[in-house]
């Protein structure tokens, strides 16, 4: 089988933003106008095709991330509508770890927000190139240019306004294009499907040439040869501007801005030209780079579909009708449906049983796929999100994901006891789905305890175990996932023994531990020397301190920011053993942990409230009272940003009180920051609840 569509006009691209700034709406519109869909969904309807999941359409929010394809001017562009929602971040980090560009939406009132930063620096993190489109411009209080401002002060980047929005009697009518100098307006009635081209109004012309000169200035500093043309005063052409702009795109030195209303059905057709004129097809981005892991040498993979087959598994999902879904992205040569893979992350063997083309819920079954492809398949069972799967002969293992830890906590029980088996199958099958979550039982009152990114993250999580799994249960209220750390270095020894008759258990070792700075986690040093304990048993010495960390010390909570040194010790030839050592290493870091002054940690959360000037004194005062620390308060558009820093324990309920502080006309976002040491009062009352469990 061959390809239908040629390499260089492929387009993967993501659509990122913060909540509310018009994402899906944007999609939609994408779909609309390349004859995918034939009517507009909107989000406040619950009408969209890509928010299919009912939680999605209830609550009008994107919570897991939807692919599609659509083509525009023969090219095919595979896209990923990322949610905004920083509690379902893993779907953007996911998303973006297998895609070549993304198209970041700003709203062009509310700007640069709290969650924009965050998928800004997961972009730049696995090196994707964007564009820019400032959305919401028919709002009031919109500003393009303040938001051009935002996006080279707040995420560090040169931006190339390509537009400017036109207005007339302050209605936004359409935009001007600065590359080619037209005015471009739509047509109501066609639903913008119909759009015009048309001479610059002559009081903008003056404008126009002042930001042509800008863009042409811009440029020519990433270009050598529009540099000398441009010197010179010689003329550039379009296509050299454009072929120089997507160049310096690729390079990372400047981001594209465009304008529009997706709303209101103008701008979305010349965001799909600057998506194929500027974003990279899969021909562009370097070879993938790997690790062979028969001989663990570096390896790559060059873009071709004649050579051999490797992809990385993204994202895996449950579905009613097809089972596993295992959503990939395929780097190098070609898979047909039913062929064998090989699980190299994994060393295990499995086989394609059907291989399909996603459009948000809906399937389309496909024969093959080829470099560059993003598809679906099903049969693979144990293959999940970060497994990089391959050709046996040629076996490569791709960098896998970092994912968050959760922050937050609530206990669930089954409402009887034919719920209990269900409940253990469907979290495991969730858990699968999404790495964010954990599920352990608590050791001393046997709960089953479920942890996730933030309330909305856990709600829809209960919510979806109802209605899919059919398992009802009694839900807690959330709890903070807190931390252990120490703060002095100290040491113990520990020698585990243990006679039974027969052949006993012997395990000594000696460990130092130090703490470290924060973010850091769990650093394990191997410092013995002589053959004092056997190669073979150091690694259970460091299982056992991981397991003594995973449980806390003091306060029951798992441990970070430790580094654990295993200096000396002993074995017995005959009674020593894994399991000897195991203990041994754990018991010695318990011993070390509690001399070492262990302190709680409290996860502390990044909020921004939108507030209009009349409630600034409210919202400053209750942030305060929640022992919050304010960072910096920004007018924006008639309302006040309030920045600032506030514990996770203080802020349950923080939306209805924050409703009630400013007669429901302000809103917030929160996002997790950092750990930092809990006040003694705080520590007090943690162990109190911890006791009267």
């Amino acid at each position: 089988m061959e390809r239908q569509h040629p390499l260089d006009r492929h387009r993967n691209i993501g659509i990122m933003a913060h909540i509310d700034a018009g994402k899906t709406t944007t999609t939609e519109r994408i779909l609309f106008y390349t004859g995918v869909s034939h009517r507009i969904g909107e989000v406040h309807d619950g009408a969209t095709v890509m928010d299919w999941m009912e939680q999605e359409r209830e609550r009008g929010i994107t919570i897991t991330s939807a692919a599609t394809t659509c083509f525009w001017h023969d090219h095919r562009i595979n896209i990923i509508d990322t949610p905004g929602h920083v509690d379902f971040t893993v779907e953007v980090e996911r998303s973006l770890r297998v895609l070549d560009g993304a198209v970041a939406v700003f709203c062009g009132v509310g700007g640069v927000e709290p969650q924009t930063e965050t998928v800004w620096r997961q972009a730049n993190k696995y090196r994707v190139p964007r564009i820019a489109f400032v959305n919401k411009m028919d709002r009031q209080g919109a500003d393009f240019d303040r938001v051009c401002g935002e996006i080279a002060a707040r995420l560090g980047s040169r931006v190339l306004p390509l537009q400017f929005p036109y207005f007339v009697d302050e209605l936004f009518e359409g935009v001007i294009d600065v590359v080619k100098r037209v005015l471009v307006t739509y047509d109501t009635e066609t639903m913008g499907l119909k759009f015009h081209s048309g001479p610059v109004p002559d009081h903008l012309r003056g404008q126009v040439e002042q930001a042509r000169d800008h863009l042409l200035e811009t440029v020519a500093d990433t270009d050598d040869a529009i540099m000398e043309k441009y010197v010179l005063g010689e003329p550039i052409s379009e296509t050299e501007v454009i072929s120089a702009i997507r160049n310096a795109t690729h390079r990372f030195q400047l981001v594209p801005v465009l304008c529009g209303s997706a709303f209101k059905n103008k701008g979305v057709q010349q965001l799909l030209d600057a998506a194929v004129a500027f974003l990279p097809s899969p021909l562009d981005v370097p070879s993938t780079e790997g690790l062979n892991p028969d001989t663990e040498h570096a390896t790559t993979r060059e873009v071709s579909d004649d050579a051999p087959f490797s992809a990385l598994v993204f994202k895996s999902m449950n579905d009613p009708y097809a089972g596993q879904l295992s959503f990939f992205r395929v780097y190098s040569g070609k898979l047909l449906s039913g062929d064998p893979i090989f699980n190299a992350s994994k060393g295990i063997t499995e086989r394609v049983g059907r291989l399909l083309k996603m459009h948000a819920d809906k399937r389309e079954p496909i024969d093959a796929v080829f470099a560059g492809d993003i598809a679906a398949a099903v049969g693979l069972r144990s293959t999940f999100t970060g497994d990089t799967i391959c050709v046996r002969s040629h076996p490569i293992v791709f960098e896998s994901m970092d994912f968050p830890e959760p922050v937050i906590s609530v206990a669930i029980e089954p409402r009887s006891r034919s719920d209990q088996d269900r409940l253990a199958q469907s979290l495991g099958r969730l858990v699968r789905e999404d790495p964010t979550i954990r599920v352990r039982t608590d050791q001393d009152t046997g709960q089953t305890l479920i942890s996730g990114m933030g309330e909305l993250h856990l709600e829809i999580l209960v919510d979806r175990l109802r209605r899919e799994f059919g398992v009802e249960g009694r839900v807690g209220t959330p709890e903070v996932s807190y931390r252990e750390t120490i703060t002095r270095p100290a040491n113990a020894e520990t020698r585990y023994v243990k006679q039974t008759g027969g052949k006993g258990q012997y395990g000594h070792v000696a460990l130092e531990i130090r703490p470290l700075e924060p973010r850091s986690g769990f650093r394990f040093v191997d410092r013995i020397s002589g053959g004092v304990i056997p190669k073979e048993y150091i690694p259970a010495v460091q299982r056992g301190v991981a397991e003594a960390m995973d449980r806390g010390i003091h306060f029951g909570f798992t441990m970070i920011d430790v580094e654990v040194a295993l200096v000396d010790g002993s074995y017995h030839e005959v009674d020593s053993s894994e399991m000897a050592f195991k203990v041994a290493g754990s018991l010695a870091f318990q011993e070390a942990a509690k001399k070492a002054g262990p302190i709680l940690l409290e996860p502390v959360m990044d909020v921004e409230v939108v507030t209009p000037e009349d409630f600034v004194g409210e919202v400053v005062g209750d942030i305060s009272r929640r022992r919050g620390k304010i960072k910096g308060m920004i007018p924006q558009a008639g309302a006040h940003v309030v920045r600032a820093q506030v514990p996770l324990g203080t802020m349950f309920g923080y939306a209805t009180d924050l409703r009630s502080l400013t007669q429901g006309r302000a809103h917030y976002s929160m996002q997790f920051s950092e750990y930092a040491r809990c006040p003694a009062e705080c520590e007090k009352k943690v162990l109190e609840g911890i006791g009267s469990h």
